[in-house]
């Protein structure tokens, strides 16, 4: 864990190093994750099972792929009506605040008599890459499903690793819920391979969304421009601005809670008070013996955690602007006046009583967000996503007469005389005709 201070003469270089230290842990996949990609393409459904039998343990036939509708329904007796209750709250915030977001068509004429306007579409087809592994994330189902749904998306196909044939009945009544029916127990690269390019089951879909691991990541870079993604993401991580205002022990809390995710995510407290920066980073050592996942937030912590002591919290916003961090909480007295100054965040939590917890999962905001400093260009998951926009134009004689000779003399410029003629041509035919009124 580094514990810096602006005030020490070599701050920048130690700062430097956090931004780039996660950089060296990944693993080398792209020739294994190409060779998976390629022979999805090739032996489709083969492969599938192949993989799934030798990476999870868990023998398959092609017409086993897909979870059944009796297997889905079962799932969701398993779970307890109160955890069912939860879901139905979660799923119906995020589906709630992502209708808010549907964005409206454009259409006017102008001056010069053109019909210019934009149209949203939804997409034909989405693939949910839902993770397993090291935890299931029910949670993840909701927050890539209902956005598509929300969007208008009309089929929705969902792949989630299981396992010894083993998977977190959570997960399915997620996925009903959200109103997914076409689920497939296949993970890994495969998955995205098979999403991307169908197999003699899993018929192709234009965009792939959902976090997983380092393989999942690779494979989705790799097939990116024959479909659509989200992004390519990284180790999750939090940013948290600190008074001494604040119990120390729920920010301990907070760092954790990214620290618990995987080793390569990372936890940063700044703070202006170099007193309270010790008093969290002890809390961190005694909760750090409480925890379950304890083996996972330990290493989390020690190899990428981070204490940043600034002067004040004007120069913590700076810093936290230059790592533009997946998620940003301001637990601080006036967390609305340092929001102001926020440019780079993938999603800020404000005040003592909003930890990034509850953006996980009850918020109603995607938890889907950019990581790796990503966040300086990039926004989280949204109905945007589910999307296009197609742009239209109509005109009539008139219009063309307005504004066809500028492009024209455009087209000659850049030496495209089929361009030019193309609009002349029709500028000569009306110069033969008289004018509409």
């Amino acid at each position: 864990m580094k514990r810096l201070d602006t005030r020490d003469p070599g701050f920048e270089a130690e700062f430097a190093s956090l931004l780039t230290a996660r950089e060296e842990q990944g693993q080398e996949v792209h020739k294994p994750v190409a060779d998976i990609l390629a022979s999805v393409r090739r032996d489709g459904d083969a492969t599938l099972c192949a993989l799934t039998e030798r990476f999870d343990r868990l023998p398959l036939t092609p017409d086993r792929l897909a979870f059944t509708a009796d297997e889905i329904a079962e799932a969701c007796t398993q779970v307890s009506p109160e955890l069912m209750a939860a879901l139905d709250v979660a799923a119906q915030r995020i589906e709630s605040f992502h209708k808010a977001q549907m964005p409206s068509d454009i259409r006017y004429t102008d001056d010069a008599g053109m019909t210019l306007g934009m149209r949203w579409i939804p997409l034909d087809a989405v693939g949910l890459y839902v993770p397993g592994g090291k935890a299931a994330y029910p949670s993840s189902v909701l927050m890539n499903a209902i956005p598509a749904r929300a969007a208008g998306v009309s089929r929705l196909a969902m792949c989630v690793p299981t396992p010894d044939g083993v998977i977190n009945p959570l997960v399915l009544a997620a996925a009903h819920r959200a109103g997914v029916t076409e689920i497939y127990r296949v993970g890994g690269a495969q998955a995205v391979g098979a999403m991307a390019f169908g197999t003699q089951t899993i018929r192709p879909v234009d965009r792939i969304v959902g976090p997983g691991n380092a393989f999942v990541a690779e494979a989705k870079r790799q097939v990116f421009g024959h479909v659509g993604i989200d992004s390519i993401a990284g180790p999750s991580d939090v940013v948290v601005i600190a008074d001494s205002a604040t119990d120390p022990r729920l920010i301990a809390l907070d760092l954790l809670a990214q620290a618990e995710h995987d080793e390569l995510a990372q936890a940063t407290l700044i703070t202006p008070d170099a007193a309270f920066a010790d008093k969290v980073i002890e809390a961190v050592r005694t909760e750090l013996n409480t925890l379950v996942r304890t083996a996972i937030a330990s290493a989390s912590w020690e190899r990428n955690g981070a204490v940043l002591v600034v002067r004040d919290l004007e120069e913590a916003v700076a810093l936290a602007n230059r790592l533009a961090p997946e998620h940003l909480e301001l637990m601080v007295d006036d967390p609305e006046a340092l929001f102001a100054r926020v440019r780079h965040a993938g999603a800020v939590f404000l005040g003592r009583f909003c930890p990034e917890a509850v953006g996980d999962y009850v918020g109603g905001p995607n938890h889907v967000l950019p990581t790796s400093r990503t966040a300086r260009f990039a926004s989280g998951l949204s109905v945007f996503d589910f999307m296009k926009r197609t742009t239209f134009l109509a005109g009539g004689p008139d219009a063309l007469r307005r504004i066809g000779p500028a492009g024209v003399a455009l087209a000659q410029a850049e030496g495209l005389e089929a361009h030019a003629l193309s609009i002349s041509a029709r500028l000569d035919a009306l110069a033969q005709t008289t004018p509409e009124a």
